[in-house]
């Protein structure tokens, strides 16, 4: 009841705004790329076909090479959230501590110690949420492994393209999973914000959304992505 109290209209406004764009942004995203023009769908399709090249090679050493150092990188995002969660839990089980050092900073804004401790938790959730999606990532992209190392050699056909395009379909969200952590990030830097006003909450949950939206679909590099799938699906 204390942390209820402590909450005030523009701290639940924000919250239910955090929860919907945390929820709900990566299933409205897919619904928005199935036409194309995001980074996510033309991406799909210049998957397959680099499936498609890799079982027309003689050797596909080159992609699993490829696939191992995105597996690299997502151990290393892997290991640097968790020492974010460990930072911030740290500060949690020293609740009484941290409280008394912040509240004497003018910039932060947390009434009473209980709202403290959520909004630390509320950024350990964020982290948590995007450290799991880098663990399943990791696992399915060790499969993504297996699977090129199995793959023919030197084919072409009906036969190779449907392995190349079940190998892709193994792929992919095996890199969703990694966007997915990756996105965890901008949350938990949303969650932070809390810690300041609810109003710079709000702002920065909003601006992470716009951010994220106009990377997948205004950014020189989603025109880029965009530009190789036209040429891909006119070859």
């Amino acid at each position: 009841m204390a942390v209820v109290d402590a909450l005030s209209t523009a701290d639940w406004i924000a919250i239910i705004v955090f929860l919907l764009a945390w929820l709900f942004y990566e299933p409205l995203l897919k619904t928005q790329s199935r036409p194309g023009g995001l980074i996510n769908s033309d991406m799909t399709v210049i998957r397959i076909a680099w499936m498609r090249k890799m079982v027309e090679r003689e050797n596909p050493l080159v992609d699993g090479q490829i696939v191992g150092q995105v597996l690299n990188s997502n151990s290393f995002f892997a290991s640097s959230n968790l020492l974010l969660i460990a930072a911030a839990a740290g500060a949690l089980f020293n609740a009484e501590q941290a409280f008394e050092s912040v509240s004497d900073l003018a910039v932060l804004q947390t009434s009473n110690q209980m709202l403290f401790e959520v909004q630390i938790g509320l950024i350990i959730v964020a982290l948590a949420r995007g450290f799991l999606a880098f663990i399943w990532s990791i696992r399915q992209l060790n499969y993504s492994l297996a699977a090129i190392g199995a793959a023919p050699s030197g084919q072409s056909g009906p036969a190779a393209d449907a392995y190349a395009e079940a190998v892709a379909e193994l792929l992919m969200p095996a890199l969703s999973s990694f966007n997915s952590g990756v996105r965890g990030y901008y949350f938990a830097i949303a969650a932070a914000a809390w810690l300041f006003s609810p109003y710079a909450f709000l702002t920065a949950t909003i601006g992470a959304v716009a951010l994220l939206y106009w990377r997948q679909r205004r950014s020189r590099t989603a025109r880029a992505v965009g530009a190789i799938r036209k040429l891909i699906d006119e070859r």
